[in-house]
């Protein structure tokens, strides 16, 4: 994450300095390293707050997210479209679970196109892998500051694949850490997370010893639950982000009974969030909802209401997030100079 924590740093500008930045046909293509090179937390945790502080307010566009499943092939494809603070654009991102055992590649990968909202034209085409992970992670720091209890030290993170990487990187650096619990089937992965963050207080823990910790972060593709209500301790705030598609869940939903639910957004979290399952077998039931992190933002919702409740973030992933993000990456490119230029007209 060296280069991650190397970045510069991005300036918002209007859409009429957008589009006097581009010269005639020319698109920029953006590689991952690249992106990696341009984002801090800083940036996307800003940009990621404002949209979802637009979308409480009506000021954005964002269809369905538009489902290709694929079960010959152990996966789906995504397509998610958006507008947010005069940016536009579409994420295509994969989601096969299979991928790092049988091909050596990453479950999620993708791509962000990048238009000008007032002509159409397409500004960038830029790596969406690495962006997925940011604007996860800044949703995650959002929810914490806003859900969690200013006191909690302790960060427990279950699944420390490469969605794991970014979050660390970002909570340590959004939030006072005493102690992170790392939990995974395979200690490889543990291993390598930890080596990362030489400087962050790291050990390794059980699901259950992690599922403790004041701050719980949920990071696996689970169909079942993993952590069960009498793990998670009174007071804790847990980011629920592995569940974001039907089928998938990671709590015990009796944890969802027992808390105070925040969603990223409604429609999704219901059909695809770590609700989903609990909501089509009538355990749970949509109305109990507190409200969206966006209207949490704007004092519309009450975020956290007694220190001894549990607080949930339902995180199922928002294309107005990827396109916040993706303007963070071209603005930062274009005054950095970076990027491939390429005539598509």
């Amino acid at each position: 994450m060296k280069a991650v924590a190397a970045s510069t740093s991005a300036h918002q500008s209007t859409p009429e300095r957008i589009r006097e930045s581009t010269k005639d046909d020319a698109m920029l293509l953006i590689d991952k390293r690249t992106v990696a090179e341009l984002l801090t937390p800083t940036t996307v945790v800003t940009a990621v707050k404002s949209a979802f502080v637009a979308h409480a307010r009506g000021r954005t566009v964002m269809p369905p997210k538009v489902y290709l499943t694929l079960p010959a092939y152990h996966g789906d494809f995504r397509a998610m479209p958006a507008y947010v603070d005069g940016a536009a654009g579409l994420k295509w991102v994969n989601v096969h679970p299979r991928n790092p055992a049988e091909h050596g590649l990453p479950t999620v990968m993708g791509v962000v196109i990048y238009n000008d909202p007032s002509t159409g034209q397409p500004l960038a085409v830029m790596d969406g892998t690495l962006i997925t992970s940011w604007r996860t992670a800044a949703a995650a720091a959002i929810a914490t500051r806003m859900l969690a209890r200013p006191d909690a030290r302790t960060l427990g993170i279950i699944g420390c694949g490469a969605q794991a990487e970014v979050l660390l990187l970002v909570m340590s650096q959004v939030w006072p850490l005493e102690e992170v619990l790392l939990a995974d089937q395979k200690p490889q992965r543990i291993a390598a997370l930890r080596s990362l963050f030489p400087g962050v207080p790291t050990r390794t823990a059980s699901v259950e010893e992690a599922a403790g910790a004041e701050i719980v972060c949920t990071l696996t593709p689970s169909t079942a639950p993993i952590v069960w209500r009498n793990w998670v301790r009174p007071g804790a705030h847990i980011n629920a982000i592995g569940a974001d598609a039907p089928g998938k869940q990671e709590l015990d939903p009796q944890i969802l009974l027992d808390s105070r639910v925040v969603v990223d957004e409604l429609e999704q979290s219901v059909h695809g969030g770590e609700l989903n399952v609990a909501i089509s077998r009538g355990i749970y039931h949509p109305e109990q909802i507190a409200g969206t992190l966006g209207l949490v933002l704007t004092g519309a919702v009450a975020g956290r209401t007694t220190s001894d409740q549990i607080t949930v973030f339902d995180s199922t992933g928002l294309a107005i997030q990827d396109i916040a993000t993706a303007r963070v990456v071209y603005e930062a490119a274009r005054q950095a100079k970076r990027g491939l230029e390429v005539e598509i007209g």
